[in-house]
C-alpha cells in the first residue's frame, strides 16, 4: 500500500492526502448507513426480527468479510451465521452463492463515491444527468464485480468512462483500496444474509397460510 500511494503523493503533494482521508470518511459513513437503515429496515418488515439480534447474529460474518475482502472467501461462514438467524438451509444455499456474485451494495457505494471524488480532482463540474449515469451504471457494474478482493477497482474504469472522467484518476484510490475494500465487501455479504433471512420468513408465511 505504501509504495502505491508514494507515486501519487508525488504527483499531488501531500495534501493529497488529506483528501483520500476525507474520501475514505465518506465512503464508510456510507457503508453503515446504509447497513443501518436500509438492512435494519428490511430485516424488521420482511423477517419481523429485531436489526439488534440481526448485526448481532452477523458479527463473526462481518468481521471475516472485513478480514478477508473477499465475498466468496466468506461465504461458508456467511451460511452458517445466516442459518443460526432463521434462514432455511435450501434457501442460504442457493441465495448466498448468488449473492456473493450479483449483489454487491458496498461496491455501488464505492464506484460512486470514488467516481465523485475523481472528478473533483481533476476539477470537473458533473452534471446532474452525469451523477444519475453514475448512480446507473455503479448499480450495473457491481452486478458483474467478481467477489474477491480488489475486483470492484477494474469495474470503477467501466463508470470513470461512463460520464468521461480520466481513468488513470484511478492511480488516485489505488493505494487505499484494500482499505476501501474491506468496508464494502462487509456490506456486501451483510446484504446476502439479510435477503436470505427475509426469503426464509417469506417462505414460511406462504407455507402456513397455504397449510
Amino acid at each position: 500500500m505504501f509504495c502505491l500511494i508514494c507515486p501519487v503523493v508525488a504527483e499531488n503533494g501531500p495534501k493529497i492526502l488529506g483528501s483520500l482521508a476525507i474520501v475514505l470518511l465518506v465512503a464508510y459513513l456510507a457503508y453503515i448507513i446504509h447497513m443501518a437503515v436500509v438492512y435494519s429496515i428490511a430485516v424488521k418488515a420482511g423477517a419481523g426480527m429485531s436489526p439488534l439480534t440481526f448485526f448481532k447474529g452477523m458479527a463473526p460474518a462481518m468481521i471475516m468479510a472485513f478480514s478477508s475482502a473477499s465475498s466468496v472467501g466468506t461465504l461458508p461462514l456467511n451460511i452458517e451465521c445466516s442459518e443460526k438467524l432463521g434462514a432455511d438451509k435450501d434457501v442460504s444455499a442457493f441465495v448466498l452463492p448468488l449473492g456473493a456474485t450479483i449483489n454487491m451494495d458496498g461496491t455501488a457505494i464505492y464506484q460512486g463515491v470514488c467516481a465523485v471524488f475523481i472528478a473533483s480532482c481533476f476539477g470537473i463540474q458533473l452534471t446532474l444527468p452525469q451523477m444519475l449515469t453514475i448512480v446507473l451504471t455503479a448499480t450495473l457494474a457491481s452486478i458483474g464485480t467478481a467477489g474477491v478482493p480488489g475486483a470492484g477497482m477494474i469495474m470503477l474504469a467501466m463508470v470513470l468512462q461512463s460520464v468521461g472522467l480520466p481513468v488513470e484518476g484511478i492511480a488516485l484510490v489505488a493505494g487505499i483500496d484494500r482499505i476501501f475494500d474491506m468496508g464494502r465487501t462487509t456490506v456486501n455479504i451483510t446484504g446476502d444474509a439479510s435477503c436470505a433471512v427475509i426469503v426464509s420468513a417469506m417462505e414460511r408465511r406462504k407455507a402456513a397460510k397455504n397449510g
